[in-house]
């Protein structure tokens, strides 16, 4: 029981309403701002993403152009993207997109890219590899008109366009890399990472060429032993594109039929002897997985022995064969 000298506390007085606690009650429902700085290092699908989440978003995303001077499409909305999605959202650049990259996207036409670099002709690096809805005549003719209007092009990667000639290259070469010094004095190396993430990382103005071997329009890779770097002739015997050269999935080097025969592996893939060796093999045949199918190993212990999924397969048949009778 209290003494009766005790009186109840008051309740402590209200906080008063600065600047920041203002503007919070005001619009509780408005994003942080460092969410909108956030904003210009999102990938596409993010910056879609955050625009369905509010209003406010919605207005910023679609209101600056500035996040849309560089517009790449990979997967998984490269599939799904067709010439009228692609056209609105080079709009938000309001003709000053300056880099376009279609990753492998097979609903985008020659007429709706067209349209798109019509739109905006100040546009410097066009990336449309494995896009299969483009022919060589489209591209030829999408690349002379952003010649003729601004010539700002300097980099393009066509790996994938089906049915391009020698004469489609030489003429695109002739529009964008301004004389052939500049694309034959850097070399491009064999790895998955290049063959399969369609080839954006490197400077070079044009990423295919004349396979030396077959004189098809492909990637061209060089050898990265140093015995045929060293070889005078620029246009070496294994120098060539992935169908015509086997290169080891590691190092990049060529492979001789005699290594084929030696270096088996578990996957479907190619090393050399050097990086073949360097590999934990299956306990059971013997066989390594190159790097990129290393996540394939089953019964993986400690000591990182490891049964291929071959060899596995085959004992469950065997087992289950052995409980039949």
């Amino acid at each position: 029981m209290l003494p009766t000298t005790a009186t109840a506390s008051a309740p402590p007085p209200p906080p008063a309403a600065g600047p920041a606690s203002s503007s919070s009650s005001s619009s509780p429902g408005e994003p942080h701002a460092a969410l909108l700085l956030a904003l210009g290092y999102m990938r596409l699908r993010e910056l879609l993403a955050c625009a369905r989440a509010c209003r406010s978003l919605r207005e910023a995303v679609a209101g600056d152009p500035l996040l849309w001077l560089r517009l790449v499409v990979e997967s998984p909305l490269s599939h799904r993207i067709t010439d009228e999605a692609l056209l609105a959202l080079t709009d938000r650049a309001r003709g000053r997109l300056r880099s376009l990259h279609l990753l492998g996207c097979p609903r985008v036409s020659d007429a709706g890219l067209l349209r798109v670099v019509e739109r905006n002709p100040n546009v410097t690096e066009l990336f449309v590899p494995r896009c299969t809805g483009l022919t060589a005549d489209g591209l030829v003719k999408i690349i002379h008109f952003l010649h003729g209007h601004k010539g700002n092009l300097s980099r393009v990667r066509l790996h994938g366009i089906c049915k391009m000639t020698n004469h489609h290259l030489d003429v695109i070469k002739s529009l964008v890399c301004r004389g052939s010094q500049q694309q034959d004095a850097q070399a491009l190396y064999y790895n998955h990472r290049v063959h399969e993430v369609l080839n954006t990382d490197d400077g070079r103005p044009i990423d295919v060429d004349v396979c030396p071997l077959c004189r098809n329009v492909r990637l061209v890779f060089d050898c990265t032993r140093k015995n045929c770097r060293e070889v005078k002739d620029g246009w070496s015997r294994c120098r060539g594109c992935f169908f015509c050269v086997a290169r080891c999935e590691t190092c990049g080097g060529c492979i001789d039929l005699e290594e084929l025969g030696e270096s088996g592996l578990a996957c479907s893939d190619f090393l050399c002897m050097d990086c073949w060796l360097k590999l934990p093999k299956c306990c059971t045949c013997n066989r390594p997985y190159c790097e990129r199918h290393s996540n394939l190993k089953e019964n993986l212990s400690a000591s990182g022995e490891f049964t291929c999924q071959e060899c596995t397969a085959f004992a469950t048949s065997l087992k289950s064969l052995g409980e039949g009778y």
